[in-house]
């Protein structure tokens, strides 16, 4: 059975990997780059700044630790599965589309780029879903794209990339709960510690 879902995963990836354009390269790989992202990042800065003011430093804290946990754990699982990024894999050497010569790590699975902004889109959806509501949207977008360029740059199987977003949603909605429960107490005049 696993055999068979591992099978369909790499047939999966190859025609996705496959459809690719030389004109999309370039976009792809710097896509998949954080830097590209920074007037997105202050941008979503402002509004944490706008929304919480002098709470800011404990949502901040709590995204750095959010992030943090997110790539360390997706770093843990990796060592454990140790399965190979398809840029990696001898059987799909020549077979694999990949841009500037990029492999990534050798182990692939879950995603951390997949994992890092699903945590970080999940948790502002649920921090803002009340104020700023078609954020989602952006945040989403955001996300998908991220991910996907990990696909079309030959460095992760859909599988690994689905379940780095699940893991990303599901710790992004908890930390976010968790925040916003803090929040609430101090508001309350209640110390949490």
């Amino acid at each position: 059975m696993l055999e068979k879902l591992l099978s369909a995963d790499r047939s999966l990836f190859l025609a996705l990997n496959g459809l690719h354009a030389s004109w999309l390269d370039p976009v792809m790989y710097w896509a998949s780059n954080g830097i590209v992202w920074l007037p997105l990042y202050f941008f979503l800065l402002g509004l944490v700044i706008k929304t919480f003011r002098l709470k800011t430093i404990e949502v901040l804290v709590a995204v750095a630790l959010m992030m943090t946990i997110s790539d360390q754990l997706s770093n843990l699982v990796k060592n454990d599965v140790k399965r190979l990024r398809p840029s990696h894999e001898p059987a799909l050497a020549g077979r694999v589309h990949l841009v500037k010569e990029y492999r990534g790590g050798e182990l692939g699975f879950y995603s951390a780029h997949a994992s890092n902004t699903f945590a970080l889109a999940v948790f502002l959806i649920v921090l803002f879903q009340k104020r700023y509501r078609y954020l989602y949207l952006l945040m989403i977008t955001w996300a998908a794209l991220m991910t996907y360029t990990r696909l079309y740059l030959g460095v992760h199987y859909p599988f690994d990339l689905l379940s780095g977003a699940v893991a990303g949603c599901l710790l992004g909605w908890f930390t976010a709960g968790i925040t916003i429960y803090i929040l609430s107490l101090q508001r309350q005049g209640i110390n949490p510690a």
